[in-house]
């Protein structure tokens, strides 16, 4: 074991599964037009500009994989990506109180939808932007997500902008999310920036992959 808790075996297999081949599957606007499940799929959800499409190529060290954009909203369909027998699934963002009251009607249907009826869907990832911590919106939706008993972790992004309060962050954050039945209890803390967190969180990603490989 390294310092992260995880073997050598699953640090090797982390750095396999995500220096294979990534690419972009499909965009899904509507619940008709989601891909066919297939293999394990994980999602990552978070408020608008949390950072899932930097983490994204963070994880797979592509640098344009996911398209990036300061426009909060411009992921605004589920989009599919998919490498060695994992799925991710790059949620929009929540929280984008201008984009028309129709379209964002229409994107959270689409994902509650997704949520709920995804039968391969193992674990949901969701960014909390670090200098800000929980806000009540990102509470609303892990009482969601706990009430679908759909299982969730907690990334805390943007770390390389707290530095020193990373620690004091986590804690805070572990602390609010105890009690709540669905949550995975390690928070991971992140910086696609800097790189920071990211071998962790590639390794906790590939020991779900393998745990739900060996369940099928």
């Amino acid at each position: 074991m390294d310092d992260s808790g995880l073997s050598k075996d699953e640090i090797e297999a982390s750095r396999r599964l995500f220096a294979a081949e990534w690419r972009f599957v499909a965009g899904a606007g509507s619940v008709q037009s989601l891909p066919p499940p297939a293999g394990v799929e994980i999602a990552l959800a978070g408020r608008s500009n949390a950072g899932k499409s930097s983490l994204l190529n963070a994880l797979t060290n592509r640098r344009a994989l996911a398209r990036v954009s300061k426009t909060p909203g411009r992921t605004r369909e589920i989009n599919f990506f998919t490498g060695d027998g994992l799925t991710i699934a790059d949620l929009p963002g929540y929280g984008f109180a201008s984009a028309p009251r129709g379209k964002i009607h229409r994107w959270t249907g689409l994902v509650r939808d997704y949520l709920g009826g995804r039968p391969n869907l193992a674990r949901v990832f969701v960014l909390i932007d670090s200098r800000h911590g929980l806000k009540p919106q990102d509470r609303e939706v892990l009482g969601s997500l706990d009430r679908a008993a759909v299982s969730y972790a907690i990334v805390l992004t943007k770390i390389d902008a707290i530095k020193a309060q990373t620690e004091t962050r986590v804690a805070e954050t572990k602390a609010a999310i105890g009690r709540r039945p669905a949550a995975f209890p390690t928070v991971f803390a992140v910086s696609s920036f800097e790189g920071g967190g990211i071998a962790e969180l590639r390794g906790a990603i590939a020991r779900l992959l393998a745990e739900r490989g060996a369940g099928t």
